[in-house]
């Protein structure tokens, strides 16, 4: 032996285990330990010497030279060495065998072979054929040499790569090393099952080429390649169920929709071909602008062995990877729902494509929540359909890893690539991943390697652009054929019973073919479930009901906001904010904003309903303000005060987030599909920060329910206000939101008291229909006094005010010359100017609610007001803000009084940058709006 070959890659390994199993035999694996006793007698072997050296950089110089070349290790040395060479021959290939798996279906991917897999390179002679002892590795007490070889490359480099040996948990390795070792990697399915199998492939190919004959030209995004992904879901979901799952929720991309809607979830197929029709996949009358087949979901229950399953396959936009939080927050919401703590009840299957997985951020950040305490869901299992081609780009162009899931790899994921040619391959992986989530409750890999057969749609060419490929596809047999000859060939089945299958279910879907174009769907399932009750709200109503709660109530939850245990060591600021926030309910005055948030949050609790608020730093707040969770300085034990109310309630989650918007709003937007019946909020660190998640709010937030009829009730809680903060911490983007309103889809409000925000927060449960909140909140108004509110304005009788009139005692309304209409902040700068000023003939309108826009209630203010001029007044420059939203309406409001004048603009010049960036600049520009308002 060489001690060149010894200490090659695995030196620093060697050295570690011996140093470990000289300090104390028990602490390393009985395995190692047997090893060594058997090669030294428990004393160092002559290839290690312990040195005070860095582990690691061992030179053939520093080891030990035998004392004449002739000399020889003892035989219980040479045994013992032989079976270290193994064992780190066998560890190389758990490690590395997947570089030279036969992955690729196309054979065009070269693979990655590496001298670790050598046995040359640990010493080992092409005519080494004596046993080593193995101790129980690979299951084998002896081996030799070629055996151990043999067993390895079938189990490690056959059709499926496996990379798991970067996971950190010794027992999620040993798990998957006996499952993965014990068979071989291999799977033992029954007759039946591979007929099943069969079947399924032939369903899968049958459809595509139903509708390629059918409806030539028509985009589908077919599957067809990758077809074995389809049974590939349908196993997972029933090997879960085996092992406790009763509910899955599904994402995926556009292409091979079709058919996981058909095969998986059990849309009838005369259904989807209607839709080829151009028929709608909604009832008639229902009003909605509907989307394209391939991004709509379905929802059905499944019987799997037996078992009811509830299946949901999520509606998604074009934009890829964006719906994975969408649908980890719908788990998170059922599992809730189903007190599911061990997250074994519910699971989420994630069917991605090779490019965007690789290139999408919102994969690495949906990764980051997948552990963390607010937002675990016990563990996705990713399915990458790896068409090795994003669009028209090779995976050389598009990503800088070897493999698409190295992503997975940030969360010790393990990630199984296996051959899409090779479906009972791809059993074996699909039963691993489910098996190992209900396990570990953490997320797995699949990494089918296969192809598109057609380009990127049914009416692109790709031999534009990868010739080569092509021409290779298009000699290949499909998935199909091959397994059907695989059967054919070890005698499962004729080659007549495998034909017979296409031909059967080619006439199904003739006869389902047939009555398509007549089809009409006969409901929507948009209100099932815990949707039962919920209307759709009729446009043009907003009925806003009394959110008054009872004093005593308020009280109880005020005293309990304002206590902390006696044993419980508070920060002293925090000791005289409660000694002051006690004072508020003895005195029923001076309720603030952040108080007054806790009277709604612990108000809806108590009426049992749960209340959630995530995002980053939102359990004190970006302001210092909320102090939902109270620290104990000496322990740092928590305290929540809105969870200890004395009384009957449901559970207050306040979350501190990863630093992340796109996934974390998804995630909390996921919630809120799935859980009408809870308050859930998500809050942005500061307003313009939401623009990382601008594809939620375009694609889901604000359009969800006009094309897919899924309400959501989340409540988006965005700090905004002109302070000299500079460009990033001012603006929430107010113009954004409301150029995305439209059909009253969702509700945007910039609110300037205490009990209002109050009341709009209750309001969002108590009607019986949910639309999303988009709320401009304070920064400066957070403690200023003019926002304060009795604790009458929170009793019964009270609601939310869509405007608030002129409260200052002024002159004759019809002695008024100038009406200032505005909203948020901007009032009380307004105010104040005109109060110190002693103006009495300008009034201002508090506009509290911008969508729907409150026309009725501003008609009858502006009605007052006859000889008045009326202009609108906001912080924002011209281009943003309210200004270029509300003008219309205004202006409409107007007409319908009779005014011959319309509204004018006072604020900010139009601008690029939504402030600047220095405080002199401001306080100049601020005073002259609220100058020019007043002029």
């Amino acid at each position: 032996m060489t001690s060149e070959a010894l200490f090659g890659s695995n030196a620093v390994f060697i050295e570690e285990l011996y140093e470990q199993y000289k300090q104390n035999p028990n602490s390393v694996d009985a395995s190692w330990r047997e090893i060594f006793e058997q090669a030294t007698g428990g004393k160092a072997p002559a290839w290690v010497q312990p040195k005070n050296r860095i582990i690691g950089v061992v030179g053939a110089d520093e080891l030990p030279k035998p004392a004449n070349k002739n000399e020889k290790p003892t035989t219980a040395e040479s045994a013992g060495v032989d079976s270290i060479r193994a064992l780190m021959l066998i560890r190389a290939y758990r490690e590395r065998g997947h570089t030279i798996a036969n992955l690729d279906p196309l054979g065009l991917t070269r693979n990655m072979p590496g001298s670790e897999l050598d046995p040359a390179s640990y010493g080992f002679s092409e005519d080494h054929n004596r046993e080593i002892y193995l101790n129980g590795q690979l299951g084998l007490d002896k081996a030799t040499l070629p055996t151990i070889l043999k067993i390895l490359q079938k189990t490690y480099c056959g059709n499926i790569g496996f990379e798991y040996e970067h996971i950190h948990h010794p027992e999620e390795k040993h798990f998957l090393r006996e499952r993965i070792e014990s068979t071989q990697a291999s799977i033992d399915l029954s007759k039946d099952k591979k007929d099943w199998l069969l079947e399924s492939l032939t369903e899968v190919e049958g459809f595509e080429q139903f509708i390629h004959v059918k409806f030539t030209g028509t985009k589908r995004f077919s599957v067809e390649g990758g077809d074995v992904a389809i049974p590939s879901i349908k196993y997972i979901v029933e090997t879960s169920a085996e092992m406790g799952v009763d509910e899955v929720v599904i994402g995926m991309p556009h292409r091979g929709r079709l058919n996981v809607l058909t095969a998986v979830m059990g849309k009838p197929y005369a259904a989807m071909l209607s839709e080829f029709y151009g028929n709608l996949s909604m009832p008639e009358g229902l009003s909605t602008s509907g989307d394209v087949k391939y991004h709509m979901g379905y929802s059905h229950d499944v019987d799997v062995n037996n078992k009811k399953v509830h299946l949901s396959l999520t509606a998604n936009p074009s934009h890829l990877e964006a719906v994975n939080s969408v649908v980890t927050g719908k788990v998170r919401a059922k599992q809730d729902q189903k007190q599911d703590v061990e997250r074994s009840r519910v699971m989420s299957i994630l069917l991605h494509g090779d490019a965007a997985f690789a290139g999408q951020g919102s994969v690495a950040e949906n990764f980051v929540l997948s552990d963390l305490d607010g937002y675990r869901t016990g563990g996705t299992v990713h399915i990458i359909v790896n068409n090795q081609i994003g669009f028209t780009t090779d995976p050389k162009k598009g990503r800088s890893s070897p493999y698409p899931s190295d992503v997975a790899k940030m969360v010790g994921a393990p990630i199984f690539h296996v051959n899409g040619d090779d479906p009972e391959a791809v059993m074996f992986v699909s039963k691993l991943a489910a098996e190992f989530r209900q396990t570990f409750k953490k997320d797995v890999v699949l990494d089918i390697v296969c192809y598109r057969r057609y380009g990127h749609n049914e009416g692109d060419e790709p031999m534009f652009t990868q010739p080569l490929m092509y021409q290779k596809i298009a000699g290949l047999p499909r998935p199909r054929e091959i397994y059907a000859k695989k059967l054919v060939a070890e005698g499962t089945l004729s080659e007549a019973e495998a034909q017979k299958k296409v031909e059967n279910f080619k006439n199904y879907l003739e006869d389902q073919y047939k009555t398509a174009k007549d089809y009409k769907p006969n409901k929507a399932d948009m209100l099932e479930g815990q949707w039962e009750g919920f209307e759709r709200v009729a446009r043009g109503a907003d009925p806003t009901p009394d959110t008054g709660v009872d004093l005593k109530t308020l009280k109880q939850i005020g005293f309990a906001l304002s206590s902390v245990p006696a044993s419980f060591n508070a920060n002293p600021k925090i000791t005289t904010q409660l000694a002051a926030k006690r004072k508020m309910f003895e005195t029923g005055e001076g309720i603030d904003w952040a108080t007054a948030e806790a009277l709604a949050f612990g108000s809806i609790t108590a009426e049992n309903k749960r209340v959630r608020l995530s995002g980053q730093d939102c359990g004190r707040g970006t302001f210092s303000q909320r102090h939902s969770v109270l620290v104990d300085q000496k322990t740092e034990e928590t305290y929540v005060p809105l969870n200890n109310l004395g009384m009957k309630q449901a559970k207050y989650e306040v979350i501190d987030s990863a630093l992340s918007e796109f996934a974390v709003l998804g995630f909390d937007y996921g919630y809120s599909l799935a859980e009408p019946n809870a308050l859930v909020m998500w809050e942005a660190q500061f307003g313009d920060f939401s623009n990382g998640a601008q594809v939620i709010i375009d694609q889901f937030i604000t359009s969800g329910e006009a094309k897919w009829l899924r309400m959501s009730g989340l409540v988006m809680l965005l700090p905004h206000g002109y302070e000299g903060q500079g460009p990033e911490h001012s603006s929430a983007r107010l113009e954004r939101f409301l150029q995305l309103c439209g059909e009253e889809n969702i509700q945007v409000a910039n609110l300037t008291t205490a009990a209002n925000y109050f009341h709009i927060l209750r309001r969002q449960l108590q009607r019986n229909f949910r639309k999303p909140l988009v709320l401009m909140t304070p920064k400066s108004l957070l403690r200023k006094k003019e926002v304060f509110s009795s604790l009458e304005d929170f009793a019964p009788g009270t609601s939310f005010k869509r405007i608030i009139p002129e409260v200052s005692r002024l002159a004759a309304d019809s002695k008024i010359r100038k009406v200032v209409i505005c909203s948020g902040k901007v009032y009380y700068d307004i105010a104040e100017k005109r109060d110190a000023g002693k103006i009495d003939d300008v009034a201002i309108i508090r506009l509290e609610q911008f969508y729907p826009f409150p026309a009725h209630e501003l008609k009858a203010e502006l009605a007052k007001y006859k000889n008045a001029e009326f202009v609108w007044a906001q912080e924002e420059p011209k281009n943003m803000g309210g200004w270029l939203f509300v003008r219309a309406f205004i202006d409409e409001t107007l007409e319908a009084v009779g005014a011959k004048k319309r509204v004018s603009y006072v604020g900010r010049i139009s601008a690029a940058s939504p402030a600047t960036g220095f405080y002199k600049v401001h306080n100049k520009e601020q005073d002259e709006i609220v100058a020019k308002a007043l002029s």
